[in-house]
């Protein structure tokens, strides 16, 4: 596969966001969204996704983190649909069951183009850090969205906050290193329809 690059920009009067991923990385990022709780969600994405992050976000925090995490999530999805190009070659599926400590997480991924979020995780404090935690379900929202992916997230046991955040954004990683990795046997895309 040639390298799969994608990078996007898109500023409102809200936001003014960048992100580039290299989905053939080593896990290495640089990621400043003004938000450290949701800096450290993104690292984990990319170190056990093992894609190369870059993300530059200028949001109206003195609002709240609600326009800067769902609009980042919009062009991480855009980012990750141009890195994919036309999808041949891919595995098109995966998955991934992430354990931390007494948290255990589900997360599976369809790059069919078909945008749709099965999300079931329910936290028990309203913030982590500086990141409402209902901003994580509004993030994953936005990125299987604008990815045209099918994603589903679930937290099948539970009880810190923290980790179950964190276990979410990681499952995620790993299920989408699975889809986006290459199938040598086969050239085209993986679909009776013959497009993604």
């Amino acid at each position: 596969m040639d390298e799969r690059i994608g990078s996007c920009t898109r500023t409102t009067k809200e936001t003014d966001i960048t992100v580039t991923i290299n989905l053939d990385g080593q896990g290495q990022n640089n990621i400043d969204t003004g938000i450290p709780f949701f800096d450290h969600m993104l690292d984990g994405f990319a170190r056990h996704g093992l894609f190369n992050l870059d993300v530059r976000v200028s949001g109206d925090l003195e609002v709240d983190s609600h326009h800067t995490i769902e609009d980042t999530g919009i062009v991480l999805g855009q980012a990750i649909q141009k890195a994919l190009g036309d999808k041949a070659g891919i595995r098109r599926y995966g998955y991934f069951i992430l354990p931390m400590d007494e948290t255990l997480a589900l997360g599976a991924v369809d790059l069919s183009g078909r945008p749709y979020l099965n999300f079931q995780a329910e936290f028990t404090v309203p913030k982590l850090g500086g990141m409402d935690t209902e901003m994580v379900r509004e993030f994953f929202y936005a990125v299987s969205y604008s990815a045209g992916m099918n994603l589903h997230l679930k937290i099948l046991d539970g009880g810190n906050n923290h980790h179950m955040a964190e276990a979410l954004f990681k499952a995620f990683g790993k299920s989408l290193d699975m889809a986006t990795s290459s199938e040598p046997r086969i050239s085209g895309v993986w679909s009776t329809k013959g497009s993604l």
